[in-house]
């Protein structure tokens, strides 16, 4: 029998600056950050979370071998229409890369907004057709 996955839990996202990075998802899309395991650091968002690790990370027991600022591309499903979002983006003096542009996401049809993150990850954010 195959594993079964049923959903994502977290992520790992590596940041040259910790404050940097958690303040614009903040900011940005409204995370919030929490402590955990003492001095260790996520932004929460519904039901999941994304670790936030910094760079060079200290020598924990399971990092990803290379793990660097920058190589990730996150999609973020949010509540549209997709007009608000990047109006809200402007207002906030985000700059919008590509969008908005039709997409399919997991469940299908999206369209979607491009934006990056202060170590120039790629952030996508979606809304899925009525």
């Amino acid at each position: 029998m195959a594993v079964a996955v049923e959903r994502l839990d977290h992520l790992v996202l590596t940041a040259r600056d910790l404050e940097a990075t958690c303040a614009w998802y903040e900011r940005v899309l409204g995370m919030t950050r929490q402590l955990f395991d003492g001095d260790r650091v996520a932004l929460a968002y519904g039901r999941q979370k994304i670790n936030v690790h910094p760079y060079p990370s200290p020598v924990w027991p399971l990092v990803a071998d290379i793990a660097i600022p920058g190589s990730l591309d996150l999609c973020f499903v949010v509540e549209g229409p997709i007009e608000a979002v990047v109006a809200e983006l402007e207002a906030l003096g985000e700059p919008v890369e590509l969008g908005p542009v039709a997409r399919t996401g997991a469940l299908g049809a999206i369209t979607s907004v491009y934006l990056r993150d202060p170590d120039r990850n790629l952030v996508e954010l979606a809304v899925y057709a009525a």
